[in-house]
Order: C-alpha cells, then structure tokens, then sequence
C-alpha cells in the first residue's frame, strides 16, 4: 500500500473532480481560490503558476494552527511532520528530510542558529509572530542554497515595512491559553507611518508548565523492552521537564519612495526550556539579530528592480545540568543575498541572484561533539522563464556554491583540517495551463549539497540523540535527482493539487550504527557513523477542498477538506528503511462559516509504521479528533477574533515516528486552547 497509494493519488483526484462536476449544475457560480504571491520564484508567481508544489499558511488558517514551535504548526501541511523532540524543539521534515537538507528562512535569510546541528536544538523564533509561511517542498536548492535539497520554509513578517503605512498607529493584541500545558502566551504588535517613513514594533511571551499526555510517558514496546529496576514507577500522565519560558521582540523601520524602500530591524529572541530525554537538562537560547532590506524598482534600462537582504546573528545556547552550565553552542554569523530581476526580453523573464554567508560554529563544555567550525559559502544563480505559449511556460536555471568548512585544531579532535567544496544545482520544469481551472506541473532537478562540519569531523557522545557520532571529513558532496509531477484546480466546486515524486541520491549521506559500543565512565552509547550510500525517496501528496455550499446562493460555506501524503525511503545499497520516516498521514475536517461565526471538526489518522531502520522500535497508528469555534466581531475600528480548540479530544496515545524521542514522549493529551486576538 504505501508503494502503490502515491502514484495512484492523481487518478483518485480525477475521479473525485469528475464526479464533482457531474453533479455540479450548468449555471453554478464557480468558487475561485484567491491568487497567492510566494517568494519560491523571483518573479512573484501565484501557487498555481508554480513548477515546484508550494503550500502557504496564513490568516485565520495560520491562527488555527500555531503551536509553540515551527515543526508542530506545519505538521498538518501535506508532506510535513515534525521532528517533535518535545514541546521546546522541533523542525519540520519534509518528505523525510531533515535537519541541514530543510533550509529555515526569516523573511528569505537564514535563521543562523544551532537547530540543524541536533533535534533538541529550537528554532530561533516563535511562530505566534509571523504573517504566514511559505513552504516549498522538494530540492528548492536554486534559488536558497546547497541545504535546501530537501525543501524550504520561509516565515514572512512585517518587522520591515516594504510599503507605506497611511495611518499614524495600527496594530493587534493576542493572548492565548492552552489546557494540556497550563500555558500563557500574548504578544501584541504596534506600527504606523507618516509619509515616507513607516515603524514596526512587535513583543510576544508565552510559558507553559510540563505536557500532560495519555497515560504511559514510555511507549508499550520500550517499556517491555526495557523494564525499570524493582521499586522504580513509570512516568505517567504528565511528560517531565517539559515546561518552557519564552520572549521574543523585534523593532524595525524603513523609508519607502515611488520606486523602492530600504529598511532595518533589530530582534532578539530567548527561550528556556526543558528538554524531555534529559530530565535534569534545561537549554537557555538567547539570539541578538540585524536585519537589512530594501529594493530598488526600474533602476535602469532593462533592470526590473534589484532586492537585498542581509541578516547579522549573535546567538548562543546553554545547556544546564541542574544549575550548573554543561555545553555553550555559539553561532556568530550573516547571511545575505542579491536579486536582480531583468525586464522581458521577448518570451523571456528571469533575474540573477547573489548570495554569501558565514557561520562561525562552536561547542564548548564537556559534552562538545565536535570541533569549532568556520562555514564559509558564496554562490551566484540564474534563474528564467520563458513563455512558449499563452498556456506553456519553461521555468529553470542553475547555481554555483562555492563552500569552506575549517576546522581548529583541537586536543579531542586532532589537527585542524578545511575542506572546499564547488557545488552546481540545477532545475528545470514547465507549467501547462489547462484553461482556466486547471494546471499541470513537472519539474526535474539536480542538486547538490556540501557535508556540515558535523558530518565530516565530529567525534563524542551527542547526549540529546543518545549515540556517540563520528564524522568523515573524506565524504563528498551529496548528490540528488529529484521529479515532481503536479496536477492543480483553482476553480469550481473542487479545487487543490495532487503531486507525485522521486528523488534519487547516488550520494547520501546518512549516520548509521556500526555495531560497536563507546564506555565513558558510567554511561555507554551506541556508535553511529557518518557514511555516503545510495538512496531513494518516492511518494505522494494531496491536498483538496470540495466547497458544499455556494456563498452566492446562501451566504454560508461548508468545505470539507481532504489531505493525505506518504513517503517511503530505503537504502539501496542494502535494501534497508531509512530512519524516522513518517507512515501514511490523512486528514479531514467540515469547515462551516456562517457570517461572521465558523465551526471545523476534524480527524487526523497517522498509519502504523514497521518499515523500521536498525535500532528503531515500530510506531502504532493513531487518530486524532479536534475541533474549533471561531467569531469574528467588528465594533468600529476594531476587530475582534475570539477561537476556541479543542484537540485529542479522545485523549489517544500519539507517536511520531519521525522523532528522536517517540518512544519516551508521546504527543499531548486531550487539551483546550482559547485565545482572542484584538487588531486595530
């Protein structure tokens, strides 16, 4: 099943459309999707003009979704999960990719952070602070760099005004309560403008106590696998060293004319939280950063406009054992990047780009892993459009990333060492419009990604992941052929997308056991190895709205909303399951809305899987029930959004298998969140 469902998802669309239409009336209004402009292409194209899938999360959808981390929001995205190491960390994973090969963007710019090196590592941001998120899935390596192959996520906010603000103060208010954690966030947000200067303020808190969860914190497997000591109790009902304080801030402001803006913001970000496979470890994050933006429109003959970013991180984490500090990890880095957009040129549409950053990389305590690291990069990229007909346009291009990794020298792990890297990525695909409601979508790509300095030279017990890695600074760069075919409707009673796709990497480079066991005084961790195989990840995803009711003839909308994805990834060397790959997901969920009042009840189902890697324990299928109650009230210039959710409504046991931690903590039980927000 999990081979065949992907590649018949597109015909079981077709089906559903066709029935559709059979019942839909001659003279029915048709329902039409609103265009979304993505930052996936740099000519500003809508989803449905998109040779790569790409999924957006904003407004009331967004508001509906958010939790504590970035993972968990986009968790119900078709192709997504988290990598849920629980409650203060977790990073989405995209079609079975993680961490270095899913690229984490701020307004197009990297996070520069620490949460690629380990999963116990958090973003540095809280959702509750954007204005939507752009997810681009499959190797998006063109346009971000050699560590997107896997996909991109691209969080978008205000925190530099790219267009005037007519009034002297606007802005909003949150606040929001969750019941499965005893949690409390708020965060509010203040902007104006005068002329041509607009300002952007925004502050946001949220703490929470330990998660609560459906009965055992061990899963049935482990815990026969591995019992407790007479007289020890199981944790239950409450997931310990869970809780979580974090406070975020940004101020920003630009000066915008006829022709083009240029701005800056200054943020900072801080989080304490408790990390749930060490019950005595909290981690304190703190993230100082600049930010520069700007564009120029029409600057010259020929030039379309020209747009710049540029952001400058101080971050650092501190991993305490009790009170004591353990391991710092510091990241001192910028990253920034060029667009130069040129006019048509007959058929043709494209711009340049340039793009340059720097990581300086360090653990420092007992417990490092590896050495300090100095990542250098600079690439250049092409990127075009050409439009064959009204209805075919070719979309491709190509990058060039030249990358250092340096090494100190260091009594752990030997004499320094550099490696140097020069990557090229390429892409190519079309976009055939089937009139007006329909498009369909191929692309191909080849890509290439240089190893992190945690691939090629670390060496010591990661505590987080509870293995003893070894790096391999012999190992190339990673190599993948990736397809996406894409069917998409905009129009009428159905509208959606349905995508099938297949990457091959003849260069993978995986962390695998090599059978041994490292003894360091008390403890023992088993040996993982970095190491470069054959691999290859195939699946599908669908993700569709089938609109019941017509808002011309009643004013009311009932849609019900239908996703579904699956991936499956195998070692081809040895015929072997890669680790943490997510099972056949599936949703549905009625969403009704009646003036200014909505309701959504919805069903979430997560398959068995035990197409397991060595080491892993099989994970159970589970389904979720959640529900929402939304009201939108407006009282002269102020609006007022009041949501109510309840999830796990059934209280079911939940696992994901793409997390470290799924067999000592599950997902949170049943729980009530309730939040009103305010904007003015």
């Amino acid at each position: 099943m999990n081979f065949r469902l992907p590649f018949a998802s597109p015909s079981l669309f077709l089906l559903i459309i066709t029935a559709t239409r059979a019942d839909e009336p001659a003279s029915a209004p048709l329902l039409t999707l609103a265009p979304v402009v993505v930052t996936a292409s740099p000519l500003g194209r809508t989803l449905f003009e998109q040779a790569q899938p790409v999924s957006v999360l904003d407004g009331e959808k967004l508001r509906l979704a958010l939790e504590p981390t970035l993972g968990e929001t986009l968790s119900k995205t078709p192709g997504v999960r988290s990598s849920c190491f629980g409650p203060g960390a977790s990073r989405p994973v995209i079609r079975g990719l993680d961490a270095d090969r899913i690229r984490i963007l701020q307004n197009g710019v990297n996070t520069i952070d620490a949460s690629s090196t380990s999963a116990d590592h958090a973003v540095s941001f809280d959702p509750v602070s954007v204005d939507s998120i752009e997810v681009v899935r499959g190797p998006a390596t063109l346009l971000y760099g050699a560590n997107a192959i896997g996909g991109v996520v691209n969080v978008i906010d205000n925190r530099i005004p790219d267009e005037r603000i007519d009034v002297p103060v606007r802005g909003s208010v949150g606040t929001r309560y969750s019941s499965a954690d005893s949690g409390f966030a708020g965060d509010a947000v203040l902007e104006g403008g005068a002329g041509g200067f607009a300002w952007h303020l925004e502050g946001s808190r949220r703490e929470t106590d330990d998660l609560r969860v459906p009965g055992h914190a061990r899963s049935a497997r482990l815990r026969a696998r591995q019992p407790l000591e007479d007289g020890a109790r199981e944790e239950s009902g409450r997931l310990a060293n869970t809780a979580m304080d974090t406070r975020g801030f940004s101020a920003g402001g630009s000066f915008i004319w006829d022709s083009g803006y240029a701005g800056a913001a200054f943020s900072g970000f801080d989080t304490d939280y408790g990390s749930a496979a060490e019950k005595e470890v909290t981690i304190d994050l703190r993230q100082r950063r600049w930010d520069l933006q700007g564009a120029f429109n029409t600057p010259a003959g020929g030039i379309k406009s020209v747009n710049y970013r540029f952001a400058l991180s101080d971050y650092q984490h501190t991993e305490f054992e009790g009170a004591q500090p353990g391991t710092t990890f510091t990241n001192d880095g910028w990253d920034g990047r060029v667009e130069v957009a040129h006019e048509k040129i007959g058929p043709i549409e494209g711009a340049l780009g340039l793009q340059a950053g720097r990581s300086d990389f360090a653990a420092l305590g007992e417990e490092k892993f590896l050495p300090r690291v100095l990542t250098e990069s600079r690439s250049v990229f092409l990127f075009e459009e050409l439009s064959l007909t009204d209805s075919l346009k070719l979309q491709g291009g190509i990058r060039y990333d030249h990358i250092t990794l340096d090494a100190d020298a260091d009594p752990a792990f030997g004499p320094a060492r550099s490696r140097t890297f020069d990557d090229v990525s390429g892409s190519l695909g079309f976009v055939y419009s089937l009139g007006a409601d329909w498009s369909l979508a191929l692309s191909a790509s080849f890509s290439q990604r240089a190893p992190t300095g945690q691939e090629l030279f670390a060496r010591g017990p990661h505590i987080a992941t509870g293995v003893y890695e070894i790096g391999d600074d012999s190992l190339s760069a990673e190599q993948a052929l990736g397809f996406d075919l894409s069917l998409r409707k905009r129009t009428g009673r159905l509208t959606g997308s349905a995508t099938v796709y297949y990457n091959r990497f003849p260069h993978f480079i995986g962390q695998f056991p090599t059978g041994a066991v490292h003894a360091e005084e008390d403890e023992s961790f088993p040996v993982f190895a970095y190491r470069d195989t054959e691999a290859e990840f195939y699946g599908g995803e669908i993700e569709a709205t089938l609109h019941l009711l017509q808002p011309a003839s009643t004013g009311d909308t009932l849609d019900l909303e239908l996703k579904a994805d699956v991936v499956h990834a195998r070692d081809i060397n040895t015929g072997a399951p890669l680790p943490r790959i997510s099972p056949f997901h599936a949703s549905a969920a009625l969403d009704f809305r009646h003036g200014p009042a909505g309701a959504r009840l919805e069903g979430v189902y997560s398959a068995r899987q035990d197409r397991v890697a060595d080491g892993e324990l099989p994970t159970d299928g589970y389904f979720l029930l959640n529900a929402a109650l939304t009201c939108t009230i407006h009282t002269g210039s102020i609006t007022t959004d009041i949501y109510l959710k309840g999830v796990n409504l059934t209280n079911e046991e939940a696992r994901e298998h793409t997390s470290f931690l799924k067999d000592i903590a599950p997902l949170g039980g049943r729980g009530i969140i309730a939040g009103v927000k305010l904007t003015f």
